[in-house]
């Protein structure tokens, strides 16, 4: 294998770096994220706590944006490392960057080194609010772990779902924090976003596994195509869509803050009547005779889907 980062320029080095840890599929969580903050904008005082309703603020807004894409970039940088061996013996992988010898496993360590540090410190955007520096650490530790997951236990998916579950749930930590110290019960709509996005990730991310059920199944690597077979898998994943609607369905009536007139309506509901029909569109494109068009229900639907609920569900929200 030849190594070819040598010859790349920083520029160029820096672009293949963002083409590695597929910077574009940032798109997926993100929306979630700032959907969790428009709902956080849109809320009511608790009067009874004398707190003050959460007014909009540039710089966290700013610090949402970075710290998502700081993390992101960590974590799955840290996945290329972790699964450069793995991806090596996999033919469908063997071409990515670490393998191929186009990035190095040194630069690719450092570039997870700098993104874990700039996600800390963009979380002194947040300040007085001091819960997302104290769970920096703890936050990237965990999705850092994701990796790892597919080495013992057939659940992976559903870790990684967690892990961008994190996303609604930490912005809405970071902008009101110190509301849910004083009521729990306050980060209801952001943990009912959070389900939703576990259960949409944890059944695209089945979908895509089912490329590599056996080599998994061979390279004693777990993952539920490899543990029950593509056929049943995808029934998993149609399973865990369901879920994800049902949890949509449930948004509107957690979101009680925001009085009658900030609640969701019928934009809102023939939005999820929308991502249904997309959900069923995945699935239909995709049986177990014929994968070829995992990436288009990958990524194609799937950011229609992130993008689409954030902005029409804002929309519902503002006007």
């Amino acid at each position: 294998m030849n190594d070819q980062s040598a010859n790349l320029t920083g520029i160029q080095r820096i672009i293949t770096i963002l083409e590695m840890i597929r910077f574009s599929h940032t798109i997926f969580a993100l929306p979630f994220a700032l959907l969790s903050a428009v709902m956080c904008w849109t809320v009511r005082p608790i009067e009874s706590l004398e707190l003050k309703a959460p007014s909009f603020e540039w710089m966290e807004l700013l610090g949402i944006v970075l710290c998502m894409v700081f993390a992101r970039s960590a974590a799955m940088a840290f996945n290329r490392v972790a699964d450069h061996e793995i991806d090596r013996e996999n033919p469908r992988t063997q071409g990515r960057h670490i393998p191929a010898g186009i990035l190095s496993l040194k630069s690719v360590m450092l570039f997870t080194a700098i993104n874990s540090v700039l996600f800390v410190l963009a979380t002194l955007l947040f300040l007085p609010n001091m819960l997302p520096i104290y769970l920096s650490v703890p936050v990237l530790a965990f999705l850092c772990l994701y990796s790892y997951t597919k080495r013992f236990t057939s659940l992976a998916h559903f870790y990684l779902g967690v892990s961008l579950m994190l996303a609604p749930v930490c912005a809405w930590i970071a902008l009101r924090g110190e509301v849910m110290l004083e009521s729990p019960a306050d980060c209801l709509p952001a943990v009912v976003i959070g389900l939703i996005v576990l259960f949409w990730v944890a059944g695209f991310d089945i979908i895509y596994a089912c490329q590599d059920a056996v080599f998994d199944k061979d390279a004693k690597l777990k993952s539920v195509p490899a543990k029950l077979g593509v056929r049943n898998a995808l029934r998993v994943a149609a399973g865990s869509h369901l879920v994800m609607i049902g949890c949509l369905l449930l948004l509107p009536n957690v979101h009680y803050l925001g009085g009658p007139e900030l609640a969701l309506g019928w934009i809102y509901y023939t939005t999820v009547g929308a991502v249904a029909i997309l959900l069923c569109y995945e699935h239909s494109v995709v049986n177990a005779n014929d994968l070829t068009k995992v990436n288009i229900a990958f990524f194609n639907v799937n950011s229609i889907i992130s993008v689409g609920l954030f902005l029409i569900v804002s929309l519902d929200l503002l006007i």
